[in-house]
């Protein structure tokens, strides 16, 4: 009996310790297979992360690029606003052009070296002082004198083309010399 007893002891604890033995290397067994596929997860889930980053600074960089050609676009519209819209002006019954009228047109000059594949018409206008005929005729004396000016400096005579309004034309319209001044320009159309 006392055999039995020592076998039933023995076998009390042997087959639990199997037991634990053998569930322990199947939790181990079962810990591998997870943890290999955690480390791929870990990977792709990095390599998602970085291609999202690629992604993101893309459109940053895109976004930056429109920006800039945005800007580029504004600054070439108010040049050429610019251009447009500051008149060359002249003194009373004259086409002689001041240094003032002179500076405007280095500057519209300046404006055309950076623009090769932009033509300009000079209109010349006067004020309302003078015959119709007349003024038609200072008007031309005017716009000449301005395309002249602007060829000296180096704009070839192609990109340029003249018309007279005389008095026609008016950005100012009343009477007295502050009127009349404004009037008496020539005014310059891109085409």
């Amino acid at each position: 009996m006392r055999k039995s007893v020592w076998i039933a002891m023995v076998l009390m604890l042997v087959v639990p310790g199997l037991l634990l033995t053998t569930s322990c290397a199947k939790k181990a067994t079962s810990k591998n297979g997870p943890t290999v596929n955690s480390d791929d997860a870990a990977r792709k889930a990095a390599e998602k992360a970085r291609l999202a980053e690629l992604e993101r600074q893309k459109q940053l960089e895109a976004q930056r690029l429109e920006e800039e050609r945005l800007k580029a676009e504004q600054m070439k519209k108010e040049a050429r606003d610019e251009f447009e819209n500051i008149y060359v002006h002249f003194s009373y019954d004259s086409s002689v052009l001041d240094d003032m009228a002179q500076d405007v047109l280095r500057s519209k000059a300046e404006w055309l070296r950076n623009n090769p594949e932009s033509r300009a018409l000079i209109e010349g206008h006067c004020d309302e002082r003078g015959t119709v005929a007349y003024n038609l005729a200072l008007g031309d004396r005017r716009a000449e004198s301005a395309k002249r000016f602007l060829i000296s400096l180096g704009i070839d005579a192609s990109r340029l083309s003249t018309v007279s309004y005389g008095e026609e034309r008016p950005i100012a319209t009343g009477t007295g010399e502050a009127v009349w001044a404004k009037n008496r320009r020539a005014q310059f159309v891109i085409q």
